[in-house]
């Protein structure tokens, strides 16, 4: 019986400059990030180098010192200063495949970087575009990513053009190249056409979401929650926790994409749908934000923000922080928010979880502090959803004759019954619901409120 290869683990080594400006924590909480999201790409870390420096090397992004210590250890010569090697990067087990470095550079200084240290680099920007390209499943998310992967892409022509020479300036009338045309001139003709036809396919699916969105909002009213916050934060286990259903839940960063809507289970009254949306994070590539904007409209038109944190997470105001900002930039800063502090089980033993707890009601009124996996949790914030929108609720009193009883199912579908009594005529019923649908039953059943 033929048996299925293993596939060959992947090794990575992380490296990062740290400029004046930026705090050893704001440091150190980037580099954990750059690990995960190389994680999220399969790769073990093997190492990681870091170096003080007033300024990026304008030619290699690392100064030489840094890149030769590098290769060293690339070419299992050396260990890294002050480090150890990971048993799994031993010689025998496998050879370092990537650098990853913790900002975006230059066509020109990855590839000096790689002749110097002897494998691939790969910048933070490209990681979450590959990481993106991987896990957009939808027609729209394909469609995002392939813009924000050629907005990336466009500036670098001009600079690899620089670096070929007169090669990269041929003039050619030949090939699709107009008279005088050159290769990256044609590429980048070629990316501005499609980066067009795409937008043109997004505006598309635009108006088709919509349209879409108004008639779920009519026939289901319009009480919305979205789920928004910093990647791996537990929306989706938050997701599938309040609604039942069976959404992706995956210890990756970037593992949901596309928005998914629900409607919260158990039922409520007002029927609520919940949405989660792609998560974020810091130095996330303008263009992905921009390409990703109209996914995010399910944020923007939502009545209600659940923004989710990580409260095991040391750096989680750095999360805060990521979040309010691309909430602003989406132009959903009026829309109202509920702070959830997730994962608080994560949260060493039971004594440091209440710590954590206490100091986060205290700092941020109003918020929710739990966990997805806790039941209990889980239907208390339940509640709060629920509360949110029965704030907005009204109430009528409705009389049914006693010949009209069929009709007393639409009414209990359709609104909370809080009493109900009778006479020799018929039922008195006192409801409560959406305002449009008591107005609809007082206008049959009873007066208008």
């Amino acid at each position: 019986m033929r048996r299925e290869a293993k596939e060959k683990q992947k090794y990575a080594v992380v490296a990062a400059v740290q400029l004046p400006n930026v705090s050893d924590v704001e440091f150190e909480a980037s580099l954990t990030e750059l690990r995960e999201l190389a994680k999220t790409l399969g790769y073990e870390i093997a190492a990681t180098f870091v170096q003080k420096r007033a300024s990026f090397d304008a030619t290699a992004y690392l100064g030489a010192g840094k890149r030769q210590e590098i290769r060293g250890f690339v070419d299992h010569e050396a260990e890294p200063v002050g480090l150890e090697r990971l048993p799994a990067a031993d010689p025998e087990a496998g050879r370092i495949d990537v650098l990853f470095v913790d900002h975006e550079i230059s066509p020109s200084q990855a590839r000096n970087l790689e002749k110097e240290v002897g494998c691939e680099v790969m910048d933070r920007t490209m990681v979450i575009l590959e990481i993106f390209q991987r896990h957009a499943n939808s027609r729209a998310a394909r469609a995002q990513v392939e813009i924000a992967r050629l907005a990336y892409l466009a500036p670098r022509l001009r600079e690899a053009a620089k670096l070929a020479g007169p090669q990269g300036r041929q003039r050619s009338g030949t090939g699709g190249r107009g008279a005088g045309e050159s290769h990256t001139e044609l590429d980048r003709r070629k990316i501005r056409d499609r980066i067009a036809e795409l937008q043109q396919e997004i505006a598309a699916m635009d108006v088709e979401r919509k349209t879409q969105r108004a008639r779920r909002q009519e026939r289901q009213g319009l009480a919305s929650v979205a789920l928004v916050g910093y990647t791996n934060a537990g929306k989706s286990t938050l997701m599938r926790a309040l609604t039942g259903s069976e959404v992706l839940v995956a210890d990756k960063l970037f593992a949901t994409l596309d928005t998914t809507v629900r409607a919260l289970h158990p039922e409520s009254m007002p029927r609520v749908l919940v949405s989660d949306t792609v998560g974020f994070i810091k130095n996330l590539p303008h263009g992905l934000v921009a390409s990703f904007k109209s996914t995010l409209e399910e944020a923007l038109d939502a009545s209600l923000l659940l923004h989710v944190v990580d409260a095991s997470d040391p750096g989680f105001e750095r999360q805060l922080q990521v979040t309010d900002a691309v909430i602003a930039e989406i132009g959903a800063n009026d829309v109202p928010r509920i702070r959830v502090f997730n994962k608080i089980d994560h949260v060493g033993d039971p004594a440091a979880q209440a710590e954590r707890e206490a100091a986060l009601r205290a700092a941020y009124s109003g918020c929710i502090v739990m966990s997805a996996r806790r039941p209990g949790d889980v239907a208390a914030l339940r509640e709060a959803i629920v509360a949110f929108f029965r704030r907005d609720l009204v109430e009528a009193e409705l009389f049914l004759p006693w010949s009209a009883q069929q009709l007393r199912g639409e009414i209990f579908a359709t609104c909370e019954v809080l009493e109900e009594r009778a006479d020799s005529e018929g039922a008195f019923l006192r409801v409560r619901g959406e305002r449009e649908a008591v107005r609809g039953l007082s206008e049959r059943f009873g007066r208008a409120p």
